[in-house]
Parts: structure tokens; C-alpha cells; sequence
């Protein structure tokens, strides 16, 4: 039986790698991502939605249940960072990386749910968030702190599904392009962290998966 996953933010670096790995081992693949075209042949089936309006979420997973039966290996892979001292950090900016990288996981998850098999395994792109709790990373470090705190509670509430919260190190994606560091020079490819989550999945593995 052909199985099926369901990436957000496919149009990411990692959630790209990802997508590529999974039609050369013969998936079929849903793309979530707020620019639809960008995906064209890459994911069979890729859908439009902001991951911080509730109303897109609904509206992409309906549309999906109408192209497949269940989904076997659903990833949150959006992400939203910005540098900013808490001085002069707006509430605007604060709210958006919430959104993406704490709201959005929430949301995506709680709509998604009718929709996953009952052996469903569930991944949620992390970061090292104690390694992060440096000056102007407020935001994005409280987000990613309250992800692991969600999933960890998720993880009691569905226990019959597996759930993997991955940390990657630095990965060499355009989403680092966002900071005022230069990328390290051991920052792994995306295609990299793209297999190692897909082993964990091969694996049945379930927790906490730290790649540095």
C-alpha cells in the first residue's frame, strides 16, 4: 500500500529535502505552504495555507481528505525567526513568530488530527532552544521552549501514535540567511537532516531527536 505524508511548510529548505526524499522512495506527498506554485512537481498534491489563519488550515486539510484516505507520516516543518532586542522588538514581530513556530504547530495539528492514520507519526521541527537563549532571540527561543512543552503534553494525549521532536543543529537552508551570524562551517545540508528524520520514522522512533 502506497503511503501518504503531509509536510507544512514544504516549500522550506528542510521540508523541500524532505519532499524530494519521500517521492524517490515512492510517496504520496501533500505540500502545505503559502506559495503553492513554487512546488509544482515536486509534491503531487501542494495546497495553499497560512499556517497563523485558522480558516486556511481548515480549508487545506478538507481539501486534502478529499485527495487521500489517511496520512501516515505528517511533519510541521514552518519555521519563522527574526534577531531583535526585546527594547525594540514590536508586538507585531513577536506575534508573528509565535504564530509560526508555536500557534501554527497547534493549529495544523488540531485540524489535522480526523485525518491521521492510527499509527500516524507525527514530526515537529525543533531547535536546540537552551543553546539559543541568547541577546535579540527572545521570540523565536520562547516559541521553540513552548513547541517542546506542547508536544510533550501531545505525546501523552495521542499514545498511539509515534511522536519525533527533531532539534537540528545549524542546516545550511535560506532560513539562515535571517540572521547576523555567519553559517558555521559543519552546518549540515538539508538533505541530511531529510534522512535522518526519515530513518527515525523507519525506525518507529518517538521523543526527542537531537542532530548536532
Amino acid at each position: 500500500m502506497n503511503k501518504t505524508a503531509m509536510i507544512w511548510g514544504v516549500n522550506g529548505g528542510i521540508g523541500r529535502a524532505i519532499a524530494t526524499e519521500l517521492k524517490h522512495a515512492g510517496w504520496t506527498t501533500i505540500g502545505i505552504c503559502r506559495q503553492p506554485t513554487e512546488m509544482e512537481g515536486l509534491v503531487e498534491h501542494v495546497l495553499a495555507a497560512d499556517v497563523s489563519r485558522e480558516f486556511e488550515v481548515q480549508t487545506a486539510v478538507r481539501a486534502a481528505s478529499l485527495e487521500v484516505d489517511q496520512i501516515d507520516l505528517w511533519i510541521y516543518a514552518v519555521g519563522d525567526i527574526e534577531t531583535t532586542a526585546v527594547a525594540d522588538l514590536d508586538s507585531a514581530s513577536w506575534q508573528r513568530q509565535l504564530e509560526a513556530n508555536l500557534t501554527g504547530p497547534f493549529l495544523a495539528t488540531k485540524h489535522s488530527l480526523p485525518l491521521l492514520a492510527d499509527d500516524a507519526h507525527l514530526v515537529y521541527l525543533g531547535a536546540v532552544s537552551e543553546r539559543l537563549k541568547l541577546p535579540k532571540f527572545s521570540a523565536y527561543v520562547a516559541a521553540k521552549a513552548g513547541l517542546e512543552a506542547f508536544v510533550a503534553s501531545l505525546q501523552k494525549e495521542l499514545r498511539g501514535k509515534k511522536i519525533t521532536l527533531v532539534r537540528p543543529g545549524a542546516v545550511a537552508t535560506p532560513f539562515w540567511d535571517k540572521l547576523p551570524l555567519r553559517l558555521p562551517k559543519d552546518a549540515a545540508p538539508p538533505e541530511k537532516v531529510a534522512k535522518r528524520i526519515l530513518a527515525a520514522y523507519e525506525k518507529g522512533h518517538s521523543g526527542q531527536l537531537d542532530l548536532v
